[in-house]
């Protein structure tokens, strides 16, 4: 690495920052501020990894140690470029004790340098785009030295703030109030949340962003040859998201042999936080592996726009949302399916705390008969008193088999973390 481009890489990327500047504040816990660990910010790519990253710098008396490795120019960049860089900075900024790296899994064995870093007394801000590199190597070289945040597209509540921020001072019982929040949630279920794509509504920016992780964040990054494999798994998972699908019968839908093939393919749509699976719920582990799982797309704007073959639904665009918002409050998600099937069943360590059934309309009979049947299932099955079903705009409350009903539209239980 040559250490005057080195300098000019880290002078002109300090254009970051000042973007940075205008952007909408991201939630982030305060606590890792004062934490001596190392601290990890992963998600998808332009997810506003970056715009946090810079973020957290405003904050900081020392914000000047800063490289983005996801730059062209740093393509040669090795471990052993790791001594002149803090050269450099030192060189160029004085002694500091804060340092912050974008996308540093891009460089192989960077967790040895971070931990040199930690292990001298330094707080070290970073950010990744790949769960399992990170993951790994977290794992094994920086195990008990780091705390970790994910960060997701926009949330309903970010997307207000960015459209309307005023509206959240608002009564919420007023008619015209409860139509502007439901006016937005439409445009927020529709459209998602990617901060690039919500401020520009240019399709192209999602379709762009698509392809970059397709090819840089899966293909490359995992070696893959056959191009057209791994385009017709992702094809067909977004025409059929939110619904059943196993291994063998994805074998024949993208043309191999081996269930293990999808199961790896899938592993790396997973570590590129596109999309996700969710296992039904089992006290045997080994049955939770082998049943039919459903998967969700990172983001509904996203998995509309980019060209598969899609009809919209609008139950299974409320059931990818709710479920990407309970990743975002950190649940751990399952489905349940004994007699009849329920959406999703919440647990902490081993045991079911809560059910959630989602319906975009609650209005017909057959319905609702379905939908309860689905939650008092799971509730009957777990001993649980109560349960949810997130609609789009109905709310009441009823009382079924001794058991306890809320129904609740979606834009509210969006808003509301402790519903």
């Amino acid at each position: 690495m040559n250490k005057e481009l080195l300098k000019t890489v880290i002078a002109e990327q300090e254009y970051y920052f000042e973007q940075a500047k205008d952007s909408l504040e991201r939630e982030f816990p305060e606590r890792f501020y004062h934490s001596a660990q190392i601290v990890v910010i992963s998600g998808i790519r332009r997810c506003g990894k970056s715009t946090l990253l810079q973020q957290i710098r405003s904050r900081q008396a020392e914000k000047d140690y800063y490289l983005n490795f996801d730059d062209e120019r740093l393509v040669n960049f090795n471990v052993e470029d790791f001594q002149m860089l803090l050269e450099v900075l030192h060189e160029l900024f004085g002694e500091q004790k804060t340092y912050y790296f974008d996308e540093i899994q891009n460089i192989d064995q960077w967790e040895r340098f971070v931990r040199r870093l930690h292990d001298a007394g330094n707080k070290v801000y970073i950010t990744g785009s790949n769960a399992r590199m990170l993951s790994r190597e977290l794992g094994t070289h920086l195990t008990g030295r780091y705390l970790s945040v994910e960060l997701y597209p926009f949330s309903y509540k970010e997307f207000i703030l960015l459209k309307n921020p005023e509206l959240l001072t608002k009564n919420r019982f007023k008619t015209s109030v409860k139509a502007e929040y439901l006016s937005l949630f439409h445009d927020y279920l529709h459209n998602g949340g990617f901060p690039g794509f919500i401020k520009t509504k240019d399709e192209l920016v999602l379709k762009t962003l698509f392809e970059n992780i397709l090819y840089r964040d899966i293909m490359v990054r995992n070696n893959i040859t056959n191009e057209k494999e791994i385009k017709l798994l992702v094809s067909y998972l977004a025409g059929n998201f939110a619904r059943l699908s196993t291994n063998s019968e994805l074998t024949g839908i993208i043309g191999v042999k081996n269930p293990t093939t999808v199961k790896k393919y899938i592993g790396f749509l997973a570590d590129s936080y596109l999309v996700f699976q969710t296992n039904k719920y089992d006290y045997s582990l080994s049955k939770q592996i082998l049943n039919p799982k459903k998967s969700y797309f990172i983001d509904n704007g996203m998995v509309t726009r980019v060209g598969f073959s899609f009809s919209e639904n609008q139950g299974h665009l409320l059931e990818n949302l709710i479920f990407i918002e309970l990743l975002r409050r950190g649940k751990e998600v399952y489905y349940h399916h004994k007699n009849y099937e329920c959406d999703f069943v919440i647990t902490e360590g081993k045991s079911v705390v809560s059910a959630i059934q989602v319906c975009y309309t609650f209005s017909s009979e057959k319905t609702q008969k379905r939908e309860i049947n689905g939650l008092l299932d799971a509730l009957n099955a777990y001993n649980l008193p109560s349960g949810l079903i997130i609609t789009d705009d109905t709310e009441e409350e009823l009382v079924t088999d001794s058991k306890t009903i809320k129904i609740i539209p979606a834009w509210k239980w969006l808003l509301d973390p402790e519903s």
